[in-house]
């Protein structure tokens, strides 16, 4: 018979006009589409602002522990009570998101960050700029988590793991050139100015952010009674998925904060005895990140989820290992590796959070978000005691036992999807009886 007869082509045919209609019908914004640049941009620029505030400090820890005349493990404090405050606020503010949309939340909390970056120079004791971070970091909650629920809203579903790539990438740039810049002025003028430029660079960020992104069109309000909150909460909690998701964005940046509060006490160490604008020079290798998460999608499209997260697993290990050793060379080797790793496992795992999540999107990346920053925050405390206690090689331990977490639930995962696909057909089976 030919396929006429059977009707076959005639299937094809109607399966095919259908997905044409459905694509046809879909007003979200993908690439090459109206708006589509413009977000792409103003996401980068909010990503870029964030990254440079939240750990604007970071590199000048030296100079500030000889300044205000504390330890690094007390100077790391700078860095935890703006990752701290951030995990602690942002599931509040992505209620307040759900309520009165993402762009007004995102502009709002720019707008208090910027604020507080500008007085930030101006503390005049240690508490005192422990106080202001963490309300600098609680300001930036508004950001990450409505992002994500943003593009989640905005952008067609094939299109968001690049989306969120691109916003992971401004996290990359933000990172890098807020440090290249503090290392820089601080050596010339001190780490108050140098951190006084991030937070002016910071204020050019959020003007174009607010006057680039496009108006959501997707948004519905949703409800801000606690009620609602505390069962949709409960709900994400409930889903495995999303619960080893969580897991794995903290322990993914419990490395990374460690290495990276660290990295600049021991650069300014012997053998390597760096001056303090080349210490902030190193972080140009955050370069390599912005690479890696602008390509999660392409790795995730190959891989797998799974498979793409085995694979920045042993990236991330395989830097740390590399990073033990006293030769700059492969010192600069291994934190490539450790950048690369690091921000491609989180764009696959932020973007993954955002698919799973069926309601309350912005609850949904909270949560992973408030995981992150927790991480953050362990990763730059304990990195630094391990440090002060352990030198390098006591971070670097740390770290690969954060990353072998990382494999362990990667495994989980894996283990529960097989017993779930043998488990469907015997349900089948009963079913049709």
């Amino acid at each position: 018979m030919t396929p006429a007869d059977t009707g076959a082509s005639t299937v094809v045919d109607a399966a095919s006009a259908a997905s044409d209609s459905v694509a046809s019908s879909d007003s979200r914004m993908t690439p090459g589409g109206p708006g589509y640049r413009r977000m792409s941009f103003a996401l980068f620029l909010a990503g870029v602002a964030t990254f440079a505030l939240l750990y604007s400090t970071q590199a000048l820890l030296p100079l500030i522990s000889g300044d205000l005349g504390v330890t690094a493990s007390d100077a790391s404090w700078t860095v935890a009570a703006a990752t701290g405050g951030l995990a602690v606020f942002v599931l509040p503010m992505s209620a307040l998101s759900e309520r009165f949309g993402r762009r007004t939340v995102m502009t709002a909390s720019l707008a208090v960050a910027v604020t507080v970056g500008l007085l930030v120079p101006f503390a005049p004791s240690l508490p005192a700029l422990v106080a202001l971070r963490a309300v600098q970091g609680a300001a930036l909650a508004g950001l990450p988590a409505s992002a994500t629920a943003y593009l989640a809203e905005e952008v067609r579903p094939r299109a968001l793991v690049t989306a969120i790539g691109l916003f992971v990438a401004g996290n990359s740039v933000g990172g890098m050139s807020g440090r290249i810049i503090t290392g820089w002025v601080a050596q010339e003028w001190g780490w108050r100015i140098a951190v006084g430029v991030i937070g002016l660079v910071a204020v050019a960020c959020a003007v174009a952010f607010r006057l680039l992104l496009p108006a959501p069109k997707h948004f519905t309000p949703g409800s801000l009674r606690p009620r609602v909150l505390v069962r949709t909460v409960r709900d994400h909690l409930a889903n495995p998925l999303l619960r080893r998701l969580y897991a794995i964005g903290a322990l993914f940046m419990t490395v990374f904060g460690g290495v990276y509060t660290v990295i600049g006490y021991r650069l300014a160490e012997a053998p390597f005895s760096l001056p303090q604008g080349l210490i902030g020079s190193i972080f140009l290798v955050y370069l390599v990140g912005t690479v890696s998460a602008s390509t999660a999608g392409r790795l995730v499209g190959r891989l797998g989820r799974r498979g793409a997260l085995y694979l920045v697993a042993g990236t991330t290990a395989a830097g740390l290992l590399l990073s033990l050793a006293p030769s700059l060379p492969l010192v600069l080797l291994g934190l490539v590796l450790i950048t690369a790793g690091f921000f491609a496992g989180h764009a696959v795992a932020s973007s993954a959070v955002g698919k799973t999540a069926q309601h309350g999107r912005a609850q949904a990346s909270a949560l992973y978000q408030s995981a992150y920053y927790v991480g953050s925050s362990a990763g730059s405390t304990v990195g630094a005691v391990a440090f002060h206690s352990g030198g390098w090689a006591g971070t670097v331990g740390v770290g690969v036992l954060a990353v072998l977490g990382v494999v362990v639930i990667t495994v989980s995962g894996s283990l529960a999807a097989r017993r779930q696909a043998g488990d469907a057909p015997v349900k089948a089976l009963s079913l049709s009886r």
